[in-house]
Formats: C-alpha cells, structure tokens, sequence
C-alpha cells in the first residue's frame, strides 16, 4: 500500500474538534470522575457507533483517547461509514489491484490517486473529509479536431498521471469540453472544476484574448467568466499585439463580461484554471455537469498548449 497519506499525517492536520457526542463523554470523565461514564466498560461496538458520526481525523485523534477507544477508532465499523457508499464499484475499476486488510487501510490507499476506467479517470479522496474527487483525462474529453494530427498531438509526458495528454500544434478554433455526472460526487457537496494545462516554450496566441468559460447543470449555464491560458508575459503581450495589430481591440468587445481569471501554478508541475463551482445535490439526485473552455472569437492562431484533463473537488 502507499504510505503517502499516513494516520500520522491524518491525526496532526488541522480539524474541527471530536463530534459533539465523544466530546462531551470526555468531559464527564475528566470534570468528575466520581460521576463519570467509565469508557473502558462502553461495548467496542457502541464507541465505534459514536465514532463513525464524526470524521477520519476525528476518529484518528481519538486512538489517543485510551486503549478502548483505539480499538473502536480502528474498527472496520468505524471507517467503512467514512467510504464512499459505492466504493466497492470504485476498487473494482482501477487499473492495479488494491491490497488491503481493513477498512481504514483502504481509506488511506483512496487519499493517494488511483487510476480507474482503463486509466482514462484518476480518483481519490479528500483526507480530512471522505469528500470524492476526480481527473478526467484529456482521452475522455471533447476537444474540437483532436483527431487531426496537423492540429492536435497526443503524447506521454512525464508530469501527467496518465498514458498521455493532448497538445495542441496550431488551430484558430479552441473549444474543450468535459462531462461528470453528479451521481458520481460525494452528495451535498459544494464542487469546482479546473482545466489543468501546461504551456510550451513554443507557445503562440494563447493570450492574446481571454477564453470563455462555462459551467452548464441541467442545460442551464450556471457559470459564465473569462480566463487567460497562461500568466500574463507583459513583453510577450506587447509583440502580439504588433503582430496582430488591432484586431486585439476589435475581438475583446466580443469576449462575455465576467470574472477574469488566469492560471494558476500548482505543486505537481500543472497549472489550473478555475471553469466554475456547482452543489452536487442529494444522493437521489442525477444530473450531467458540463465544463467546457472556448476561444472561438479572436480566429488568430494558437499554439503549444498542452491539455491533461479537467479536475472536480470539493471546494
């Protein structure tokens, strides 16, 4: 198993404090031991009961409770509640086998990033939470023409968490859509979505007009803005202007008012830009989420823009 989400690493992040319910039982040992509940004579079964209402770091400060409560903290009862209700579904679609001998060691193997549906998906849980998140590689999103070599090029590279990611030669016409549907999110859960990209030293035309992007739950566009595809390169900006000429002026009238966004660095090397934010809604509930990014506007030519997929995580 991968020991990059430790139960050390668990118990010292920052939390909320234990549930309601443990918190005030240890108080009544501690205010009067004369008339407190001895935790030691609470069945196994009952503390792990108590436990699974709260949290994985709540239940991982609470190992250090005592020595009946370390027992119930590590219980299979306790940590299925923290896994996602289909989480057998989960382990049956990843590409390698999943090795493990409970249930909180499973939940420490979801923390890191497995690869499911053929390597086309990436999947993981957020630590504190239990809270789903997702990758959709660039294979399962629709990108305009990305089947035309003199366009678009698909090649591993040694950032990506996939096989390969998409990088775009040279086209006028950019539009990238992805799709996940909210039956496959933690329910009730506020989410957002990011285009993760990096940018070749190549690169071409990228900025010189803001793209647009859109968020549409149930046919209905819930989020409209405009982003940069890369940190602004303000001598880079000013030879695209000359090179264009005005045409910068003309198009941007064209481009829809919103939030201007740019990119933002991450720690694994790619950089994200922010498509929108929607709530996931109750667990009956199913409805298709589409994230897309466009620049359909400026026709100038663009190039060396290289596409992983679309990330969706709690916010």
């Amino acid at each position: 198993m991968d020991e990059g989400i430790s139960e050390a690493r668990l118990v010292n992040c920052e939390m909320p404090r234990l549930n309601v319910c443990v918190y005030r039982v240890l108080v009544a040992r501690c205010a009067n031991r004369m008339k407190c509940i001895e935790l030691n004579m609470l069945p196994e079964d009952c503390v792990s009961i108590i436990l699974s209402l709260t949290s994985p770091l709540d239940a991982c400060r609470a190992t250090l409770v005592s020595r009946a409560f370390r027992s119930a903290a590590e219980s299979n009862v306790a940590w299925e509640k923290f896994l996602p209700s289909d989480y057998e579904d989960i382990v049956s679609r990843s590409i390698t086998s999943l090795k493990f001998s409970s249930k909180k060691e499973l939940y420490l193997h979801l923390c890191n990033p497995i690869l499911i549906d053929g390597g086309r998906k990436s999947f993981k849980l957020d630590k504190s939470s239990g809270k789903k998140s997702y990758v959709l590689s660039s294979r399962e999103l629709s990108i305009t023409w990305s089947d035309r070599p003199e366009y678009w090029s698909w090649k591993p590279s040694l950032k990506s968490r996939f096989l390969e990611v998409a990088e775009l030669r040279m086209i006028s016409w950019l539009e990238i859509e992805g799709k996940i549907r909210t039956h496959m999110l933690s329910p009730n859960t506020m989410y957002r979505a990011y285009l993760l990209i990096n940018i070749t030293h190549r690169a071409h035309g990228l900025d010189l007009l803001p793209s647009d992007t859109f968020l549409e739950m149930g046919n209905q566009i819930i989020s409209a803005n405009t982003a940069y595809l890369s940190c602004k390169d303000k001598k880079k900006h000013q030879m695209e202007c000359l090179f264009y000429g005005n045409r910068t002026q003309r198009t941007k009238s064209r481009v829809i008012e919103g939030d201007e966004r740019f990119a933002r660095e991450r720690d694994d090397g790619w950089m994200e830009i922010e498509l929108g934010e929607f709530f996931s809604g109750d667990e009956e509930g199913d409805q298709e989420v589409k994230m897309s990014l466009r620049e359909i506007k400026g026709y100038q030519l663009k190039g060396g823009l290289v596409i992983e997929g679309i990330e969706v995580r709690p916010k």
